[in-house]
């Protein structure tokens, strides 16, 4: 996700990337520069493995990698690092798993966790890039307290895909 803010023609951005596996929030890592397809694979090679250090490995070894439309999610580099890391475990445009377009509400961060945060973050006024930052940290620290939501969130997924979103 990418949160940014514009003033006196001045614009500044933090991208950040987070995960929800059942009550645990994953993250934040805050991605520092544009995201290209080279700085992604960066990601999943040396950052993702230390994010997933506290997940149980039965949960590792069976969880699925849910990508969005992004296009640095679907570089050739980073397609085959996962197809070599996560084979028939993630979904995304160009994996054996194609997610369906346009189905933001079968995305936990899209439906549940970017909406939350975007709306807490921005209820304090923002002038700077930090003020930014300290806004996005304060407010995953109080999303990672809040364990019973986020297992609700996840839960609710199969609903809307037993419905058919």
């Amino acid at each position: 996700m990418v949160l940014w803010k514009q003033i006196f023609n001045v614009v500044f951005f933090i991208n950040v990337w987070c995960s929800m596996i059942d009550d645990m929030l994953i993250g934040p890592v805050i991605l520092d520069d544009c995201m290209t397809g080279q700085n992604y694979l960066d990601f999943l090679q040396n950052e993702l493995p230390k994010q997933l250090e506290d997940v149980p490995l039965t949960t590792r070894i069976a969880m699925y990698f849910q990508h969005d439309g992004a296009p640095s999610h679907y570089t050739r580099h980073v397609m085959q690092h996962l197809n070599d890391t996560s084979p028939n475990r993630w979904i995304s445009h160009g994996s054996t798993i194609n997610w369906p377009s346009r189905s933001p509400d079968l995305t936990l961060l899209d439906f549940c966790l970017w909406g939350l945060m975007k709306r807490e973050v921005y209820r304090k006024k923002v002038d700077t890039r930090d003020e930014l930052l300290v806004n996005i940290l304060d407010v995953i620290a109080c999303m990672k307290e809040r364990q019973d939501t986020l297992r609700r969130t996840t839960r609710h997924v199969f609903t809307r895909v037993a419905k058919g979103h």
